[in-house]
């Protein structure tokens, strides 16, 4: 119980740091919506823990709710990475055009 209320604890100070971020125009609206989304089910998961593992259980898994709680998050943070990594290489190949487009202009205006 009271690991539980440690969480939720923590979960209000990251809440708040999130509001704060926003106010100060250091997130956009769509990132705030998403963490504060993020933050609000976690919260939930914690506060509801125990019908998790009566549902756990009577779906079959040998588990706890916190273990699939678990392996569904390393799962979204596996999906997320993989989303990272395809906005990180389309930033390169736009970068790769814009130098090259530079490079281009630069040799034109020296001739």
């Amino acid at each position: 119980m009271i690991q539980q209320v440690l969480a939720v604890i923590l979960i209000i100070f990251f809440l708040l740091r999130l509001s704060w971020q926003k106010k100060n125009n250091q997130i956009s609206f769509s990132e705030f919506i998403f963490w504060l989304f993020f933050w609000i089910i976690a919260c939930l998961a914690i506060v509801f823990i125990k019908k998790i593992d009566n549902l756990v259980s009577g779906l079959g898994f040998s588990g706890s709710g916190i273990e699939v709680l678990i392996y569904f998050s390393i799962f979204i943070l596996f999906y997320l990475i993989f989303r990272l990594r395809l906005k990180i290489e389309k930033m390169e190949k736009n970068i790769t055009k814009i130098v090259r487009n530079l490079a281009i202009n630069e040799k034109e205006d020296k001739e």
